[in-house]
């Protein structure tokens, strides 16, 4: 089993969400008392948060490499960056260590070319939803991919941030986003991408009317599977 390196804390939510998962996922697997080989290295979420803001993407790119770096240095095998937004800069993390890469966007594309889903709604953080590095990554796969109007974008967004990262799980909130998600559907929506980490705490397939794809979940799979590839 390969050493799984996990680069997390935005937000730290989804990150023991993806260290769990891959536990569980390996003990299915192997069974008995087998557990994952991890190095799961947290940045301050915090940190990453205000270059967000401040539209400082080669600052976080700066971050980010420099804590691959130190999972390379650690001795892990391939890396997992344990976020959907940040992915707004994983060719450079690609570029600076010498590991496999497993592109959460590009495990969401082969999900939805499995269940033969072509136009997609695509919920996330705004950075997520407004810029091309990840809608432009599925359409390169031959995706229709529809984001919320206003004022739903800035809901799905204010959540996100004021209340999932945080770690509150609001009711009212879940009712909100799986209105957002019906009129994306009822706008031509084949499928559902929870296309931020958290919104997995919140939002469950039995919520949606239309197959859901949890890109947590699927990028823990495909984790799973590179450890386990000899």
């Amino acid at each position: 089993m390969k050493w799984i390196g996990l680069l997390g804390g935005m937000s730290i939510e989804s990150s023991i969400a993806y260290e769990r998962m891959i536990t569980d996922e390996v003990r299915v697997r192997l069974g008995g008392t087998s557990s994952p080989r991890l190095i799961h290295l947290a940045v301050d979420f915090a940190e990453v948060e205000q270059l967000q803001e401040a539209g400082d993407w080669d600052g976080a790119a700066s971050l980010l490499t420099s804590a691959a770096l130190r999972l390379q240095a650690a001795g892990a095998e391939l890396i997992v960056l344990c976020t959907n937004t940040m992915h707004r800069v994983a060719d450079a993390i690609q570029a600076a260590v010498d590991l496999p890469f497993l592109h959460i966007a590009d495990v969401t594309a082969q999900a939805l070319e499995d269940a033969g889903v072509k136009t997609v709604a695509l919920l996330g953080t705004r950075y997520t939803m407004e810029q091309p590095f990840y809608r432009g990554r599925l359409e390169g796969h031959g995706f229709n991919v529809l984001v919320p109007d206003e004022p739903d974008r800035t809901i799905i967004h204010d959540v996100i941030y004021d209340e999932l990262v945080r770690g509150v799980i609001n009711p009212a909130s879940r009712l909100a986003f799986i209105e957002v998600a019906q009129r994306l559907i009822a706008a031509g929506a084949e499928g559902v991408i929870a296309g931020c980490t958290e919104i997995e705490l919140l939002l469950h397939p039995a919520d949606i009317t239309v197959p859901y794809f949890p890109t947590t979940k699927l990028h823990v799979l495909a984790a799973v599977d590179a450890a386990l590839t000899a």
